[in-house]
């Protein structure tokens, strides 16, 4: 089987973390800060926890790393913006996410949709990210391919794959 080393899922999630600087936590809320200062300047801890429906108490632990890594400023009265360096990966970021969205909304109008794109941002590698926005692109100008797609996908599941 040659020289590859084969992992669980988690062990490939943790090599791949340890190569990165941000945990996946990191980037959802980064990303959502981003999302946010998109419409506002600032915003403050009470409304990333309900925008993110976590505890104020863990928002606060987890934007005082990102402060650390120079991500965001923090400051007094719980009010939340991002540094240069924070927009830029927080724009990456939304964009990573809506590029996965809209590939799988292609394929479905899944009531998951949300939960996959979740699942998935965390582990794309760049590259492949990136074969997926010019395959996204390629699909919105050739809308043929996309409807001969769902007559095959529909046919397809009424005779049960076969």
């Amino acid at each position: 089987m040659g020289e590859a080393k084969f992992h669980t899922v988690r062990g490939y999630q943790l090599l791949e973390q340890n190569k990165k600087l941000l945990t996946p936590a990191m980037e959802d809320y980064l990303e959502m800060i981003y999302r946010y200062s998109l419409a506002e300047d600032y915003l403050r801890v009470n409304t990333l926890s309900e925008l993110l429906n976590v505890q104020a108490s863990s928002v606060t632990k987890m934007i005082q790393k990102l402060h650390e890594l120079g991500l965001i400023h923090y400051r007094k009265y719980g009010i939340i913006s991002l540094t240069e360096n924070g927009r830029e990966i927080g724009q990456y970021l939304l964009e990573r996410h809506n590029v996965l969205e809209k590939f799988l909304r292609m394929l479905s109008n899944d009531d998951s949709l949300l939960i996959e794109t979740e699942l998935i941002e965390h582990s794309i590698s760049p590259e492949t990210l990136d074969n997926i926005k010019v395959f996204n692109e390629y699909l919105s100008r050739k809308p043929e391919i996309m409807e001969d797609f769902q007559a095959f996908k529909t046919a397809y599941y009424r005779n049960d794959g076969a």
